[in-house]
């Protein structure tokens, strides 16, 4: 089953796995849904591969019926630029909207270039790490498992985002951004303190990731007297690093009582 099942054309039932913390959806489930709607369609559009996704979270999304709308900004050549955003069905002021980059690989010839060689990396070797939701109930941290050591949170979706967009062997760039969201969270300077949405984030690759782990070595920085921070990490796969991830943080009070949480990386709350 996908995190979100198709109802019809560019509508969008989520299931409890796109829940976020508190109320509505995960930002980076969101984020994940609108670029990987975008991804379906490279290939049939002559796109390429997707390289960046930014992504604004507008206000909160809510566990209804979504519906989504593309538009192309440029394409053809070596780049194209799609934008894509998201309303609840029937209302017409949108939630969440992303502008998805696009490129096709070429091979360019650099005399004296080398690639790095590095040991993979093994994730299993260090603790499954568990966080739970303040209301309870499923949510997107459920869809992945998760794993930290060495200063790398290491993230492993277990569900697709959506049928279509992506394989095991060939791993979209939205199937990075729902670990990537969790970056500030990670790194984040005190904990259970204050929720820290972040009302952006910003992914770019440089290469698709090998297998389905994708790593975060994170940091945050917060500054308590304007309520505001920044999160920014570099994104690994078993074999090095694969791009980056960046965020601006939100600080506002818990939304009730300070939920808690088993041991972990502590992940975002959109």
């Amino acid at each position: 089953m996908a995190i979100f099942e198709p109802v019809g054309p560019h509508r969008w039932q989520p299931t409890p796995l796109a829940a976020g913390p508190f109320a509505g959806l995960q930002g980076g489930a969101v984020a994940s849904l609108l670029t990987a709607e975008v991804e379906a369609l490279a290939e049939q559009r002559q796109w390429g591969t997707a390289i960046a996704s930014s992504a604004w979270f507008l206000r909160p999304t809510p566990m209804t019926v979504l519906r989504t709308g593309l538009s192309v900004v440029t394409e053809g050549g070596r780049v194209s630029v799609i934008d894509n955003t998201l309303w609840p069905d029937g209302e017409d002021q949108p939630c969440a909207t992303v502008r998805v980059t696009l490129s096709r690989e070429r091979a360019v010839e650099v005399p004296g270039f080398a690639e790095p060689a590095s040991e993979a990396a093994d994730p299993t070797r260090f603790p499954v790490r568990t966080r739970r939701a303040a209301h309870g109930r499923p949510w997107f941290m459920d869809a992945m498992e998760a794993r930290a050591g060495d200063g790398v949170a290491w993230f492993r979706m277990n569900q697709a985002v959506i049928d279509g967009a992506g394989s095991p062997s060939n791993v979209p760039l939205s199937s990075v951004l729902g670990p990537a969201d969790w970056t500030h969270g990670i790194a984040r300077p005190f904990q259970d303190v204050v929720a820290d949405p972040n009302p952006n984030l910003t992914v770019q690759l440089f290469r698709r990731p090998e297998g389905r782990w994708v790593g975060i070595r994170a940091q945050a920085k917060w500054r308590p007297a304007g309520g505001l921070g920044a999160g920014s990490g570099v994104l690994l796969d078993i074999n090095g690093e694969i791009g980056r991830v960046s965020m601006s943080v939100i600080l506002v009070p818990f939304p009730g009582p300070k939920p808690e949480f088993a041991a972990g990386p502590v992940p975002a709350s959109n």
